[in-house]
């Protein structure tokens, strides 16, 4: 990929810091989009799953990783869940 004509070469050229501050901006602009009105999440969801598999990508996981762990916590309390992680 060529950094000059791919915004995705772009990201993984400045690294994780760069990639994972682009992934929280993506994240608050999809809760400021859910607060101002149903209309404006699709895109920012879409953005924000856009940069969260770029980050996946850069740290050498794959979406079927993540689906694993989430199968794993199926019928497990969020609450318990958490509470195992502390």
């Amino acid at each position: 990929m060529d950094p000059g004509s791919s915004y995705t070469a772009q990201l993984f050229d400045a690294g994780m810091p760069e990639i994972a501050k682009k992934v929280g901006e993506e994240a608050v602009e999809t809760i400021t989009a859910a607060l101002s009105g149903p209309e404006y999440i699709t895109s920012e969801s879409a953005d924000l799953i856009y940069h969260l598999l770029v980050l996946w990508s850069a740290a050498g996981i794959k979406p079927v990783d993540v689906w694993s762990e989430l199968d794993k916590r199926e019928g497990v309390s969020g609450i318990i869940e958490k509470a195992s992680r502390e």
